[in-house]
């Protein structure tokens, strides 16, 4: 039943693009680059903001944000990959298809959990200023950058070797929609997938509706920094939100098929910018540009001018 399930829908699917106008495909896909072109524009002049600065690299806070900013440059970079080739070829090479999409992956399980490592590190700074330094240090701040790819690594690799061990050699070699469904289509995958996803996100809500409420109460004392924390921490909840539309856009996107199949194409190329695109556009006006210090370099190196005093 599943299978017949998903080649109607692939046949759909391949229906709906063919009956796309060319002119259309070529708009569509022409944005995708043109917004992936800025957005990484953008994220790579924090970057060498960062880069050309000692005083970002030794604070945590910095750290985390541009660990957060890397990541979502590799995945816009991906998901704008796999959503131009989608309409170029259609189908792709599933060893190819297999490596684009664990880099996906882990770049997308890594958000969440780097906005949880934010957070923790906004609430020590303001509920434990003194001991601040001693806590969140450089070192321990790349130990937890390692720790959320290690995370990430359990739960994708674990589906690549079941892959590897149940699949042949020409399935490899053969040619597949590119999405997560169609290549990790076992059932204990889409089950341990859920699961992982259901852990994961419980586990950063609790750490950042634990550390908004230790700062509230901080914030009672009329501290201004405790209030620039508190909103902190709502941005952060803000930009978890949008994160997890990618975990339910897809049956939601089924959902919008079924209930209503006209315009498909349109409407899963408005949620590929909602679920895929804003998230990433956001995450450097929310962290990067409201600091001060941050946004004095950041101009400076955005507008080409490297007279930074």
């Amino acid at each position: 039943m599943n299978i017949s399930a998903d080649s109607s829908m692939q046949k759909n699917m391949s229906f709906s693009m063919v009956m796309v106008p060319f002119q259309i495909v070529v708009t569509k896909n022409v944005i995708v680059v043109i917004l992936c072109i800025t957005i990484n524009y953008i994220n790579g002049t924090l970057v060498h903001t960062f880069f050309r600065h000692e005083i970002f690299k030794e604070n945590p806070r910095y750290i985390l944000f541009i660990h957060l900013v890397l990541n979502d440059m590799i995945q816009l970079i991906i998901s704008a990959l796999l959503h131009v080739v989608s309409y170029i070829f259609f189908k792709i090479n599933a060893s190819f298809c297999c490596i684009l999409l664990i880099v996906l992956i882990f770049t997308t399980l890594n958000t969440p959990l780097n906005l949880a490592g934010m957070a923790f590190e906004c609430y020590i700074a303001v509920c434990n200023p003194l001991r601040h330094t001693q806590i969140c240090t450089v070192s321990r701040t790349y130990i937890l950058i390692c720790i959320i790819w290690a995370v990430g690594a359990i739960s994708v690799l674990s589906d690549l070797f079941l892959l590897l061990a149940t699949e042949s050699n020409q399935f490899f070699l053969s040619t597949i929609l590119c999405h997560r469904e169609h290549l990790f289509h076992h059932a204990f995958m889409k089950n341990k997938r859920d699961i992982s996803h259901a852990i994961c996100l419980s586990f950063v809500w609790l750490i950042l509706v634990f550390t908004y409420f230790k700062i509230l109460f901080a914030a009672k004392a009329v501290n201004k920094d405790a209030r620039k924390a508190r909103n902190t921490i709502l941005l952060h909840a803000a930009q978890l939100l949008l994160c997890m539309s990618t975990y339910i856009g897809p049956p939601l996107q089924n959902l919008i098929m079924y209930i209503s199949p006209i315009n498909v194409p349109h409407k899963r190329f408005i949620m590929y910018l909602i679920i895929h695109i804003l998230p990433r556009f956001l995450s450097p006006i929310l962290y990067g540009l409201r600091d001060k210090s941050f946004r004095k370099y950041f101009k400076r190196y955005f507008l080409c001018n490297a007279k930074v005093v």
